[in-house]
């Protein structure tokens, strides 16, 4: 399961005063989806686009075929797939410019192998997820760039939420912060992407996952889903 401790409770969890904000967020998800992360609207609207996705990129680049071509030094080939493996989405996760930037970057050989090895390292690698995650970093920040700026939350997070939703979850800034605010959630941000405020988005999840666990969620792609419910202009009430 990852980081993130899912179990299933049968009874609700008992909550306090000190809880309000994170039960109006619990109320406010239950009013656009009242059976939870199981409720047909919900899976319509928020989850069974991601999973698909997530099903895609198993097949384009599950560990074994990632491996394969990596050895045969196919980078060009590796990059082209995760970049065309987001964009089957239906709901598109990165913003249009992130995508011209991120094409631009792995066009060349260099770039190409830069992020195919760092993207393998992050999701297969050895070590701690910190570890891992800082390098990933690292090399984004090291991408060719043309105008538009690479290192970005959504694309330095957009790969690990797709090819393992157990273990990662996707950063969109101000849905985040908007919903930890909302949720009573000290969230440590900084706009330039970072372990410290990731760690903190993976604390704010399994907060999350705690405070619901009633209603079963599933992985990161629930968790992140009721989180943009709180953050999301698309859910005002």
């Amino acid at each position: 399961m990852g980081l993130l401790p899912l179990s299933v409770q049968s009874a609700t969890p008992r909550r306090s005063s000190a809880a309000a904000p994170a039960l109006r967020s619990r109320r406010k998800f239950l009013r656009f989806f009242p059976g939870g992360f199981h409720d047909e609207t919900y899976l319509d609207w928020e989850r069974s686009y991601k999973w698909q996705v997530h099903l895609l990129w198993r097949e384009a680049l599950g560990r074994d075929t990632f491996r394969s071509l990596l050895r045969a030094r196919r980078f060009p080939q590796i990059a082209a797939l995760a970049v065309r493996v987001e964009q089957r989405s239906r709901h598109s996760m990165i913003f249009s410019f992130e995508k011209m930037a991120l094409r631009d970057a792995v066009k060349s050989a260099a770039g190409a192998q830069a992020f195919a090895e760092g993207l393998y390292e992050l999701l297969n690698g050895r070590g701690k997820l910190e570890r891992r995650f800082e390098r990933w970093v690292r090399v984004v920040a090291g991408l060719p760039r043309k105008q538009t700026r690479v290192l970005t939350w959504p694309l330095v997070t957009v790969f690990g939420f797709i090819a393992e939703p157990q273990t990662y979850i996707f950063l969109k800034p101000n849905v985040t912060r908007a919903a930890a605010r909302a949720y009573g959630f000290d969230f440590r941000y900084e706009s330039t992407p970072n372990w410290e405020t990731y760690a903190s988005l993976l604390e704010f999840a399994r907060q999350v996952a705690r405070d619901v666990r009633d209603l079963r969620p599933r992985d990161m792609i629930d968790l992140q889903s009721f989180i943009w419910v709180q953050g999301s202009d698309e859910y005002e009430e």
